[in-house]
């Protein structure tokens, strides 16, 4: 039974998955930051710092494909599972080796490995096991626990580490192994889709071949490798055009509150906004109203306005990856859904190391206002491009 289903069993496991989902995201969203206080305490040098957090991303976007073919070969349950025995390794990983730098990068890398292994399991499972009429409210549903374990984890850096501002990392560390073992119950008892036995026949003998000559799919990639660079791009350049224009830190803070909050209420209504709307039409449609809404913010505005403005921006960002998700699980076939989601994730990670890496080379000379105007064409872009994607059912399950 698909997330979203009407039976005991199916509600059973759509809640397994969804808890799954938020403690794989908590505990990571505990970890990296955890890992970053303990590289100031080690008195590293700035440089080591974004070592450390590349280290975290480099995996991933070596291993996304190959994850993606183990799911689509061995099945959900099991790569959920490896992904769940990962995070406690790099829980402990932070306990044993947190003493050094080099340590800290090893757990890092074991962390980004299990994230990886985990979010892609989830998502393979949601596509592989929810009717295609679903997909939009399945995927709104796995995309709201993932925000909400995100947003869960930095608050409970203090509940473990305590209020200093440098917090008692060996107990985060702790902590969020201890959070992380159920998580190999969870995974066990998961129920696998059984995709992963077609490998053998059909669309799926033909691999990453068949898969990117789909209909759509290099354009539900692009729309989401540019709308998740965008949704990153206002985490670090809204602060910044606070800084610019004289506003509080407070202030910024309140706004990317509602940034997150906007999100999070979109991905939650999706299934009936699509219901209303339908998919395609949707995902033009927020993506525009996310790119209106970073251009809103060109002109001084006063506070008020401006939360408005991100509030529309909001929920045109966190439409968008849940919205991809579906039209990439409705095109890729059945056995080749892991790896559909997984070079999804390779087109973020990029999307993630290259926009924004161009922005800062134009903020030098444009500031954040200039990086966030051509973010806002960079949407309206990818709005365009999204016009090219229809709402079809080619692999029914």
């Amino acid at each position: 039974m698909a997330p979203g289903g009407s039976t005991a069993p199916g509600r059973a496991q759509t809640t397994l998955l969804l808890t799954h989902t938020i403690v794989v995201q908590a505990v990571t969203f505990m970890l990296r930051p955890a890992s970053a206080y303990r590289a100031l305490e080690l008195d590293v040098p700035g440089a080591w710092l974004g070592v450390l957090g590349a280290s975290f991303a480099v995996v991933p976007l070596v291993l996304a494909v190959p994850s993606g073919h183990a799911v689509d070969r061995f099945g959900e349950r099991r790569v959920a599972l490896a992904g769940s025995a990962l995070l406690v390794a790099a829980g402990l990983g932070f306990v044993l080796l947190a003493g050094s730098v080099a340590g800290l990068v090893v757990a890092s890398m074991l962390l980004g490995t299990a994230h990886l292994c985990a979010v892609v399991a989830q998502q393979a499972l949601v596509a592989n096991r929810t009717p295609a009429h679903r997909y939009d409210a399945a995927f709104g549903y796995y995309t709201f626990a993932a925000s909400l374990g995100q947003a869960l984890g930095p608050g409970l850096i203090v509940v473990f580490g305590g209020d200093r501002s440098i917090p008692d990392t060996r107990a985060i560390f702790l902590g969020a192994t201890v959070l992380a073992v159920p998580l190999l119950i969870a995974a066990a008892l998961l129920r696998p889709s059984g995709h992963h036995q077609q490998r053998t026949a059909g669309p799926a003998a033909g691999g990453m071949r068949e898969l990117l000559r789909q209909p759509g799919l290099v354009r539900a990639l692009t729309v989401s490798c540019v709308v998740l660079a965008a949704v990153d791009i206002t985490l670090v350049y809204l602060p910044a055009l606070g800084a610019e224009r004289g506003i509080a830190a407070g202030s910024i803070g309140v706004l990317l509150g509602v940034r997150a909050v906007a999100s999070m209420a979109s991905r939650l209504l999706l299934g009936k906004l699509v219901a209303m709307i339908g998919r395609r039409a949707l995902l033009i449609g927020t993506v525009a109203l996310s790119a209106v809404g970073l251009g809103l913010l060109l002109p001084p505005l006063p506070f008020w306005v401006m939360a408005v403005v991100v509030t529309v921006a909001g929920l045109g960002l966190g439409a968008g990856q849940p919205l991809t998700m579906s039209f990439l699980a409705e095109v890729a076939p059945p056995g080749l859904r892991g790896r559909a989601m997984s070079l999804r994730l390779t087109g973020n990670r990029l999307g993630q190391v290259l926009i924004p890496s161009a922005a800062g080379v134009l903020a030098a000379g444009a500031g954040a206002a200039g990086v966030l105007a051509c973010t806002a064409t960079g949407l309206a872009g990818a709005a365009v491009a999204a016009t090219g994607l229809h709402r079809t059912n080619p692999h029914p399950d």
